[in-house]
């Protein structure tokens, strides 16, 4: 009896023991749209010297680690804009990127740029579906294998399907090609399934691709998506496969672990949670810290001057409304349009900076004036506006949305001729301010 009691305790120990090492547990931390927020928020939130160190406080806790990050990390402040990526993606360095992908962003200062930071990033900077005028994938890297202590996790990075439909000029996406999305995964994940023990995506794609990817490509257990800034509330999964996404600008570190089974290769998530990056909370990475400064003092005599108040907070929706209202007083004009997503940042209540504007407009782009009849003009520039259709109306707009007006979140028009041009957008906004010198 007693041998037997032995017998099914050795049996269940080595059981125990053969379980322990078919099943390894790995951790993904990940972050999107940094946006070259190197410094916190009027709130305190993010910074990638307060990134930087929550990073390395969750790498200290981990076994298997990796840290990904979904594109966009370049543009959204005037380090940025001035300097044309270059420094954000010297400072990201810092930041300990296991790999990432390139976003539709990096583009903003032509296609030739990707290369640079290609060659600037000490990590693989991805791009599976982006191909040069000679069908060479731009970045050089579709994916990559990482080696999470002994964990062989392939990773494939990917941008939007509809890449071409986001510039205004064809300087900035030159000869490039992209390739659908989810075919494009779906090839490389074949490729990789005898190579790897997990498949995971680096998306900066849309949502929808997001959710194809996992309905569709079953090799794929975990996608990592940028683009939307909108933290998902909770995963996406299709038969336990997982999307995820948080906050943008790097007021949230993605912190996903899972229990891979090595044998089956099968990936069970048993937690993810969002680190808020509070500087109030984080002591900031010191070496991090002394690069953005560095940094930010080239660019403080330009945009750290002041140039009106506002008597209040103002959001995205109410800044949006204000900029169009600014757009026809300078230029003249009776109506404006301004994309939602030309706004990037709210505006704080007290003393108004021009680093402000720079945050909330951080594109070069350039006003537009055209005359058009009023049965011309769509339903978005229209809409609360008492229009006679066979009135002449002066419309402005920016470049961007002209050079891209039959997208449907835009003006959703063809063929509409802008021919006065103005002054940059941001300068337009900082000369109203200083004018009016009080927003209520």
């Amino acid at each position: 009896m007693r041998s037997s009691s032995c017998r099914l305790l050795q049996f269940l120990l080595c059981a125990s023991l053969l379980q322990a090492q078919t099943v390894r547990h790995l951790t993904i931390l990940h972050s999107n749209d940094l946006h070259a927020h190197l410094v916190p928020d009027d709130a305190g939130m993010g910074g990638f010297a307060y990134l930087a160190a929550a990073v390395r406080a969750e790498r200290s806790h981990c076994a298997a680690c990796l840290y990904l990050n979904a594109g966009d990390l370049v543009q959204g402040t005037p380090v940025s804009t001035i300097f044309r990526g270059v420094p954000i993606y010297e400072i990201g360095n810092l930041l300990g990127f296991d790999a990432a992908v390139i976003g539709n962003h990096e583009f903003d200062y032509g296609w030739q740029a990707i290369r640079h930071f290609a060659k600037i990033a000490n990590y693989p900077l991805l791009a599976a579906n982006v191909l040069d005028g000679q069908g060479r994938l731009l970045t050089g890297k579709p994916y990559v294998i990482l080696n999470a202590s002994g964990i062989r996790v392939a990773v494939i990075g990917v941008v939007l399907g509809d890449l071409d439909k986001d510039f205004e000029t064809p300087e900035q996406l030159g000869p490039v090609s992209v390739t659908p999305v989810v075919e494009t995964v779906s090839r490389y994940a074949r490729e990789l399934r005898d190579k790897s023990d997990l498949i995971v995506v680096l998306g900066h794609i849309h949502d929808a691709e997001a959710g194809d990817i996992l309905r569709d490509v079953p090799e794929v257990s975990v996608v990592i998506v940028g683009h939307s800034h909108k933290e998902y509330p909770e995963l996406r999964q299709v038969d336990g496969r997982v999307a995820a996404l948080v906050q943008g600008y790097g007021v949230e570190l993605g912190r996903l672990e899972l229990d891979l089974d090595m044998e089956s290769r099968r990936a069970h998530v048993t937690e993810w949670k969002k680190i808020l990056i509070d500087s109030k909370k984080i002591t900031p990475a010191l070496d991090v810290a002394r690069e953005v400064a560095q940094w930010e003092e080239k660019v403080s005599k330009i945009v750290d001057v002041p140039i009106g108040e506002s008597a209040r907070r103002l959001d995205h929706n109410e800044l949006r409304s204000l900029i169009e209202r600014i757009m026809t007083e300078q230029m003249g004009a009776d109506l404006a349009f301004l994309n939602s997503g030309g706004v990037r940042d709210d505006l704080p209540a007290g003393t108004i900076l021009a680093r402000n504007i720079w945050n909330i407009l951080p594109f070069d782009n350039v006003l537009v004036v055209g005359t058009f009849k009023g049965s011309q003009l769509p339903p978005a520039v229209t809409r609360g506006h008492a229009i006679g259709p066979r009135r002449n109306y002066k419309l402005v707009t920016t470049d961007f949305i002209a050079a891209n007006q039959d997208a449907p979140q835009e003006l959703n028009t063809h063929g509409l001729q802008f021919p006065v041009k103005g002054p940059l957008i941001r300068d337009a906004v900082i000369d109203w301010i200083r004018k009016r010198k009080h927003i209520e």
